[in-house]
């Protein structure tokens, strides 16, 4: 249950059906459809509006709240403001009067600063709505828009009729594009009164309340509540195991400890979550946010993932359970396709990637250009750029995961006879319903597909927004390909954020998550993914051991083209150990000059830094991934000390040694324990299609299942498969049969067409 609930929220419960009943805002994509979120209230907190010395308005942070609403009247919604800040700008007011009408013996007076000081809020309300409405009118005059002042006190919620009167206020206004800007009249409005409004659930309070009650009367679609806090945490907020909720269910009574209120207002979190669960129950979609940071009610109305949105238990499960059964069922079916079948969707996919070339490149100009316009990373457009040589070894990749098909699924792995008539066989199978995250980069998604496809599971896929046209159109080729055959949404593309968090609640329904991307990402999500397994590798910190029968030349090449080629992906060299007989030497030397030639900033470890004074910055800490041109160089005795660097600092992705001694060579290989070890060789080659898998859903740096480049092999599980004659154990027990574990060929035929 929530800490410290009220009785008002109690109290919910009891409430009419009639009155009770969800929001039509399910999602949070709906909110960005104006259509649909038509009518916004949104209630600007005393914290949001106010300085951070609590006299005067913040009119930077104002001036963009302004600008933000004016483009939600621009895209034909109605917005109703309901604000503070009337106390603030009237102590700013009256401050200035005292300092007016002191003498001037006073002001030089000798004693440090006078201030006000104990302003009564009332006062200082009655000084302030003036100025404060006068700020908002002129701020939206900017922009074309005429805004109107509506005062209100605790008990025009008392009477019917001057609730219908505000209502009809509020309509007329919004009829004629006027945003009303509502505050309470804090200079005349008696204290509020516990079960004194309209339905006997939820009194005039504070703003929270007030905005709940307005968005009730006015039909409102979303309600914003907006203050200084993110959302709603699972604890506290100053507590690191605290996360904010993405998702509210007041149905579900999570176990919630509200904080206290805000240093500038009355409410507190606990009065927003009774304020907001009431509003929802009436039919507001609500939505608590920072509105002290930039473009929160745009990015809240473009639908995007800020602050805690309230939702049901059944709508965050319905629509995702019903895509998780679709593509379970398209998964079951596709397995049971004879092999040729997958082969020919598969092959089908790789001939859409070259005859719709044209259209899959409009599709990724608009993701490269609205990257562009938002500053993206050089490298970052790069991931997201489509080529046609990108296309052309795309489907060269898909063919060959197709040219695989027929050693999938149902590959008998091992053959028993337990007894006389008794066959025991191991064979492979499809894991079930993968979810692979991924991002920026929009050819993983017929990469993934392809493998999915070809192994018999259903796929549930989610990239990244800045890649969503191409995305979204290379789903439609392999929905296409996929119609040959079974049905379209055995591969589903998940198109919101939201989305995601609620199948990562889904146990049962999903089998195996897959996040391809940043360590944030991984890490993310696994620590939401609860009891669904994760293959993935939250770091890619890989090394290159410099051996002291380096070959030069070899060294060079390999230690250039581990660290630049890619210096982003994963598998991109972190750390460079030398051996200690080489400090000083040419071999040394070159590799050096070739990485800061190369643009990489070399950082000294402190054995090194010992020996040679390169200058660069120093290494605070073996355990980084720099993701960027730069790496780590340091110095170890030999080759066992290289291996246990490797092992206290290293991620267990890819490592590699330089050598010409086989038998060190083969110590490091064998000893090394990484998911992929190389001998002369870049780390660079730890991919799926370098290793000829055709493509690969991720690397893996876990010890179960699939380890490093995972391909069709490592989205198969196993089941055994017994056939008898009527047998029972108690055949055995009492002697009538033997056991005899006879291992059996494995082209001997399939169990069942033996018996």
């Amino acid at each position: 249950m929530i800490c410290g609930q009220s009785s008002r929220l109690a109290r919910l419960a009891t409430t009419p059906v009639w009155v009770r009943h969800a929001s039509l805002i399910t999602h949070r994509h709906q909110l960005s459809d104006p259509r649909i979120a038509r009518r916004v209230v949104i209630k600007l907190g005393s914290a949001v509006i106010t300085r951070q010395d609590e006299v005067g308005v913040a009119l930077g942070r104002m001036a963009s709240i302004i600008e933000q609403a004016s483009e939600l009247q621009q895209q034909g919604r109605e917005v109703i403001l309901v604000t503070s800040g009337a106390v603030a700008f009237g102590k700013q007011l009256l401050q200035q009067q005292h300092a007016l009408s002191r003498s001037i013996r006073q002001t030089l007076k000798v004693g440090g600063r006078h201030t006000l000081g104990g302003v009564d809020p009332r006062a200082a309300s009655a000084a302030g709505q003036g100025g404060l409405v006068s700020l908002y009118q002129s701020m939206f005059s900017q922009y074309g828009i005429t805004c109107a002042q509506v005062l209100v006190t605790k008990n025009d919620f008392r009477a019917r009729s001057t609730v219908n009167n505000l209502t009809d206020t509020l309509n007329e206004l919004l009829s004629m594009n006027v945003i009303p800007v509502i505050n309470e009249n804090d200079a005349v409005s008696p204290p509020g009164m516990q079960d004194a409004d309209l339905d006997g659930v939820l009194s005039v309070l504070d703003n929270d309340s007030l905005a709940a009650n307005v968005a009730k009367q006015v039909g409102a679609d979303a309600l914003l509540l907006l203050s200084d806090v993110d959302g709603i945490y699972s604890g506290p907020p100053d507590k690191k195991t605290s996360r904010l909720l993405d998702r509210y269910c007041p149905s579900k009574d999570p176990d919630v400890t509200f904080g206290g209120g805000s240093k500038v207002g009355r409410g507190g979190m606990q009065a927003k979550v009774d304020s907001a669960t009431w509003a929802w129950r009436n039919g507001t979609a609500v939505i608590i946010a920072n509105g002290t940071k930039l473009n929160t009610i745009k990015a809240v109305t473009s639908g995007e993932r800020v602050g805690t949105f309230f939702t049901s238990e059944e709508s965050m499960r319905a629509n995702v359970e019903e895509q998780c059964k679709a593509v379970r069922s398209g998964g079951r079916k596709l397995s049971q396709l004879p092999a040729d079948q997958r082969r020919a969707i598969i092959e089908r996919l790789a001939d859409l990637l070259l005859e719709r070339e044209s259209e899959i490149m409009k599709a990724n100009q608009r993701d490269i250009k609205a990257a562009v316009a938002s500053k993206t990373s050089d490298a970052l457009v790069a991931r997201l750029s489509l080529t046609s040589s990108k296309l052309k070894s795309l489907a060269d990749g898909l063919r060959q995961i197709a040219a695989g098909c027929d050693t999938h699924i149902g590959h008998i792995l091992k053959k028993t006879k337990i007894g006389e008539g008794l066959v025991l066989q191991q064979e492979t199978v499809p894991i079930g319903v993968l979810m692979v995250i991924f991002e920026s980069r929009p050819d993983c998604l017929p990469q993934v597909s392809a493998l999915a496809i070809a192994s018999g599971n259903g796929l549930l896929l989610k990239g990244g927004k800045e890649a969503k046209h191409s995305n979204a159109y290379l789903h439609s080729l392999v929905q296409e390909a996929l119609s040959m055959h079974v049905d379209p949404q055995t591969v589903t593309l998940v198109s919101t954020r939201e989305g995601v968090s609620s199948l990562l609640e889904l146990e049962g329904m999903i089998d195996l998550i897959i996040p391809r991307g940043s360590n944030e990402l991984v890490k993310n999500i696994q620590d939401q993914a609860g009891g669904i397994p994760v293959m993935g590798h939250a770091d890619g910190i890989c090394h290159v051991y410099m051996d002291k029968d380096a070959d030069p030349q070899k060294a060079i090449e390999v230690v250039i083209d581990a660290k630049t080629d890619y210096p982003a992906a994963c598998n991109a060299m972190e750390t460079l150990l030398v051996h200690r007989d080489l400090v000083n030497t040419d071999a040394f030397n070159d590799v050096l000059r070739g990485l800061k030639k190369a643009g990489v900033k070399v950082h000294v470890g402190p054995r090194l830094d010992e020996l040679v004074a390169l200058g660069g910055p120093p290494v605070d800490d073996y355990h980084i991934e720099y993701g960027e041109l730069e790496c780590t160089v340091e110095v170890v005795d030999d080759t066992d000390a290289a291996i246990n660097h490797i092992h206290d600092y290293g991620s267990s992705h890819t490592d590699v040694i330089l050598t010409e001694n086989k038998d060190t060579a083969k110590k490091f290989l064998n000893e090394v324990d990484s998911a992929c070890v190389f001998w002369n060789a870049s780390s660079r080659f730890a991919d799926g299609y370098r290793f000829g898998l055709g493509a690969e859903v991720g690397i893996s740096t876990s010890r179960i299942h699939a380890r490093g480049p995972v391909g069709v092999e490592g989205l198969l599980t196993t089941k055994w498969k017994l056939v008898g004659h009527g047998h029972t154990v108690k055949e055995f027990n009492t002697g009538e049969l033997d056991y005899v574990f006879e291992k059996l060929p494995l082209d001997s035929g399939d169990a069942a067409d033996d018996a």
